[in-house]
């Protein structure tokens, strides 16, 4: 697995130590107290970078190829999943799979976005950006949902819906437009969680839910750091600049009510344990569905209505 930039001085400390333990192996001497000072030197150096990502940083983590992508925390965190496909309309989406579940012993619908870990699988899952099939197919299966009375789990992980003349000729704006409208209506709890990209209108096509979750090292923004750099600095070489300018970090945005809660990562990001942070999550959503539950629906509706209708406000200094 091929270290992040500024993973290479904890890379650098991991070798030093195997190198001792091969040379203390290998000459039959004892290097303990070497060996136990470097560890906690590679200890005090893993907790000083992970304790103190920048918000690139943390969108560089979001984007590991070895980072849990939904179908992984469908395997880990929910039981009996059943896929159900197509739109009804035009045909099935594999960038956006759903359909029921289990969480817990509660029945659930769970949906999401889905990325491939290489070229065959990113094909097929179209890099995790979903067409207007995708958007309508994850309303239906909200509709049934909300038909039987079950809770909608939303699992959000993509650079943005899918551009191309396609998918404009059938109508994605209209299609993730009618979900906002939809979502923000919908007769049953619902929970959302950014997984690691948040982009755009791809992932808000989701994310109109009664609690809006992110995992420690996921980013939620209007545009990615590299587009914004682009049209600001003209150059993606400040995309740095521009991710710490956006407040697009779970973080961030949890400081700005624009989140409700941030799941905490193992220490390294969530690729480095994929059962941590999976356990982390169904903690997370099972306590939010929970809460949710204990509500009347004119109450789940009107927080959802209030809690969409305060983002965006701001309060000038004197």
């Amino acid at each position: 697995m091929k270290p992040l930039d500024f993973e290479k001085p904890i890379v650098e400390l991991e070798n030093q130590i195997e190198k001792l333990k091969h040379k203390a192996e290998s000459q039959k001497i004892d290097m303990s107290d070497e060996i136990e000072a470097m560890e906690q030197k590679l200890t005090d150096t893993r907790n000083s970078i992970y304790d103190n990502l920048s918000p690139w940083q943390r969108v560089q983590i979001a984007r590991h190829t070895n980072r849990p992508f939904m179908l992984d925390y469908i395997s880990h965190v929910f039981d009996d999943f059943c896929e159900l496909h197509g739109d009804r309309h035009i045909g099935d989406d594999h960038a956006m799979p759903g359909g029921f579940a289990t969480l817990g012993g509660q029945r659930v619908v769970v949906i999401g976005h889905q990325k491939g870990r290489d070229t065959k699988e990113n094909l097929m899952r179209n890099f995790g950006s979903a067409h207007p099939e995708g958007y309508r197919k994850s309303l239906r299966l909200m509709k049934l949902a909300e038909k039987f009375g079950l809770p909608v789990v939303a699992l959000i992980d993509t650079p943005g819906a899918f551009p191309g003349i396609g998918a404009e000729e059938r109508n994605i704006a209209e299609a993730i437009g009618f979900n906002l409208r939809e979502m923000m209506r919908l007769k049953t709890p619902t929970v959302a969680v950014v997984l690691g990209e948040g982009g755009s209108g791809g992932a808000l096509g989701i994310g109109v839910t009664d609690r809006v979750l992110m995992m420690e090292n996921a980013y939620y923004s209007v545009i990615s750091p590299e587009g914004c750099a682009a049209i600001l600095w003209k150059h993606r070489k400040h995309a740095p600049e521009a991710a710490e300018a956006m407040k697009i970090a779970a973080p961030d945005l949890g400081k700005l009510n624009l989140i409700d809660e941030v799941i905490p990562e193992p220490k390294g990001g969530a690729h480095t344990d994929h059962v941590r942070a999976a356990e982390n999550l169904r903690h997370v959503v099972s306590a939010q569905i929970d809460a949710l539950q204990e509500l009347s629906m004119s109450d789940l509706l009107d927080q959802r209505y209030h809690k969409f209708r305060a983002y965006g406000e701001w309060q000038g200094g004197a």
